[in-house]
């Protein structure tokens, strides 16, 4: 699928597995993009099940992330669940906290700036204190 979406131009998409989202700022251009990246699949002879299309729509969740008017939204079990961690006393705990919360920086304004001090502590120069 991916092979066939690159060789076939498909317009600005994300693409995990057998999941595409694509985006636009009228229903118009979504429909437009929609319809290429689909005669890309069939002229590749992938099938696509109709139950999976969702368009247009004003909300969607890709993978277990929901995306609302343009914006990303963290699930609440999700953040419970991190806000529930301990505080990391060495650093590969800090590590393995930045790789759980990493997966979600694109939902978290300023993620570079609230973690620099943890992602200071675990560069190799540093120790943790």
């Amino acid at each position: 699928m991916q092979t066939a979406l690159e060789q076939g131009e498909a317009p600005e998409h994300l693409q995990y597995i057998d999941d595409i989202i694509i985006w636009g700022s009228t229903a118009a251009e979504d429909f437009e993009k929609g319809n290429k990246i689909v005669r890309i699949l069939l002229k590749a002879s992938l099938a696509i099940k109709r139950s999976k299309v969702k368009w247009p729509t004003q909300k969607i969740q890709f993978l277990g992330i929901k995306w609302q008017d343009g914006h990303c939204q963290i699930r609440m079990d999700v953040i419970s669940k991190i806000a529930a961690m301990s505080p990391p006393t060495s650093k590969k705990e800090a590590q393995a906290f930045l790789g759980i919360v990493g997966f979600w920086r694109m939902c978290i304004p300023n993620y570079s700036l609230i973690l620099s001090v943890l992602f200071q502590v675990t560069q190799k120069k540093n120790d943790f204190k």
